[in-house]
């Protein structure tokens, strides 16, 4: 029996979503809907689906959702499908504020629902390899730098960005944060455009996290230090690098060293994403992503963003303002 599955929102994101679940065997793509129809119909047509502008008007067909609308309707639009009793993917960020989250989190328990948060770097199979070399993780590095695109300028580049950072870095670091010190500015949206966050945890990790979207080039990198290893991740190529010492020495007296690198190019993060949705549906298992660890990235997103408004404050003098 296939899962019954309509995406809300089809605009650039949401209509890889309706490729991804109209290419899947077990699934069966129900509808899409969208406020503007001229959308909803292209899409709908395409897939030979059915096409709606409120989206209320699919949730009797089916099983589960996919929400991509803008995170400030994430709430509203999650509410009334969960109250229909149906399992949600939610876009990143969960929502706009940890209220929000919370309120999604506390109603889809009392209906027995699942929510997964789309944080697609979880699906990324080099941060997936990652897992099985990370041993005392003692201090990470992480650079998120892209071009400018004026799709998305409306969101603060902490909620655009650094979140999938701040979502894998909680998940290898297990212990709670101590302090976080973060800077950042506008440079060519009213919202924050760089930004540095310094996060230190309470078992002495500290996770150094820069994210720009105003760069002339693209890197997505992680790297982790820990005792005797280095570990890089490239998020765009999906290549692993472990750097490992042995213990021994080379001719030359130095430490000598075991590397390992793997690449996984070929892999299709977001579809094993949403397979892994739809897996979660038909089996009631706890996402990799389950709303609670949203609402986690969530939070400290929303530190870091606060922190950035009071420093663009107190130097507007500075900064043009």
């Amino acid at each position: 029996m296939k899962t019954r599955i309509a995406v809300i929102g089809v605009g650039y994101l949401g209509r890889i979503h309706a490729a991804k679940f109209a290419a899947m065997e077990d699934v069966e793509l129900v509808g899409v809907a969208d406020v503007n129809e001229e959308a909803a119909r292209e899409i709908a047509g395409k897939y030979g689906v059915r096409a709606a502008t409120d989206y209320r008007e699919l949730l009797p067909e089916v099983d589960a959702v996919s929400i991509v609308v803008p995170t400030t309707l994430h709430h509203e639009v999650a509410c009334n499908c969960l109250a229909a009793g149906k399992d949600v993917f939610i876009e990143k960020p969960m929502t706009s504020t940890l209220s929000e989250a919370d309120d999604l989190i506390a109603r889809a328990a009392a209906k027995g629902r699942i929510i997964q948060v789309g944080h697609i770097e979880r699906f990324n199979p080099a941060v997936m390899a990652m897992a099985g070399h990370l041993t005392h993780p003692l201090f990470i590095e992480s650079h998120r730098i892209h071009t400018f695109k004026p799709r998305g300028v409306d969101v603060d580049v902490v909620l655009d960005l650094m979140i999938h950072d701040i979502d894998i870095i909680l998940s290898i670091v297990d212990a709670p944060i101590s302090q976080i010190h973060a800077v950042g500015v506008p440079v060519i949206t009213p919202t924050t455009d760089i930004a540095n966050a310094r996060i230190i945890f309470a078992n002495g990790c500290t996770a150094n996290v820069t994210v720009s979207r105003i760069s002339r080039d693209n890197m997505r990198r992680i790297r982790v230090f820990q005792p005797q290893s280095f570990v890089s991740v490239d998020y765009n190529k999906k290549e692993i690098t472990v750097i490992r010492l042995t213990g021994e020495k080379n001719e030359a007296g130095l430490p000598r060293e075991d590397v390992f690198h793997s690449s996984f190019q070929e892999a299709d993060a977001l579809a094993m994403e949403l397979a892994d949705f739809v897996t979660n549906v038909l089996q009631r298992a706890t996402p990799r992503v389950s709303g609670q660890e949203g609402r986690q990235a969530l939070a400290v997103a929303l530190d870091i963003m606060g922190q950035i408004r009071g420093h663009v404050e107190k130097h507007r003098h500075l900064l043009g303002g």
